[in-house]
């Protein structure tokens, strides 16, 4: 597909998008209805190929005995149980109990156990930006270490006290700051794509 048409079809789809979020029209609704649908089938088709894309390229590292073979026999597994618990015969898909226990014995346990690697790698990277000395990073640290403390769900007379800064913090600093660099990454990826998809570049300006 050429450029042009591309593009054209991308502006088209973010207009109607945008114009279904402006205006109330059932017609509207439908149109931008079966473009949702359409992206989320699209989304589930590229996850579906990424899964059998790592599948595949996990083979490979077995049978040419390249790689971590234990990482690759687990991962394998891991798609196997997961595909024949949501695909057997009678299974109720998301909701089986296969797959919630799989998930939930699983899954979750190991997501936990890498954020709280991350948590170490954080306090570790913290350590070494305050001993560098940089005021900036005196300042981040103070105040995670101040959001963390706030957080924590600390009961007795002081409950009162920590709820309240807490929920001004989660609603109101915190929640500020983070809408508006949400607010900023959105804008700037908006432009990039823009500039991108019309062929804009630094000569053109």
């Amino acid at each position: 597909m050429r450029r042009p048409t591309f593009t054209a079809l991308v502006v088209v789809i973010g207009v109607l998008l945008l114009a279904d979020l402006l205006v109330v029209n059932t017609a509207l609704a439908a149109t931008a209805g079966v473009i949702v649908d359409a992206a989320i089938l699209v989304a589930a088709g590229t996850a579906l190929a990424a899964v059998a894309s790592l599948a595949l390229r996990r083979l490979a590292d077995l049978w040419r005995r390249r790689g971590d073979p234990v990482g690759a026999v687990l991962v394998l597994a891991g798609i196997i149980a997961m595909l024949v618990a949501g695909l057997r015969p009678g299974s109720a898909g998301t909701s089986d109990p296969a797959v919630q226990w799989l998930v939930g014995a699983l899954l979750v346990p190991i997501g936990a156990s890498l954020f709280g690697l991350l948590f170490i790698s954080t306090v570790s990277a913290a350590r070494r930006s305050v001993q560098g000395g940089s005021r900036e990073a005196v300042v981040l640290v103070a105040a995670a270490t101040i959001a963390v403390l706030v957080l924590l769900p600390i009961g007795g007379a002081a409950a009162g006290w920590f709820g309240a800064a807490r929920d001004w913090m989660v609603g109101g600093l915190i929640g500020s700051v983070f809408r508006g660099l949400l607010i900023g990454i959105a804008l700037l990826a908006a432009v990039y794509a823009a500039r991108v998809m019309l062929g804009i570049g630094s000569a053109d300006e």
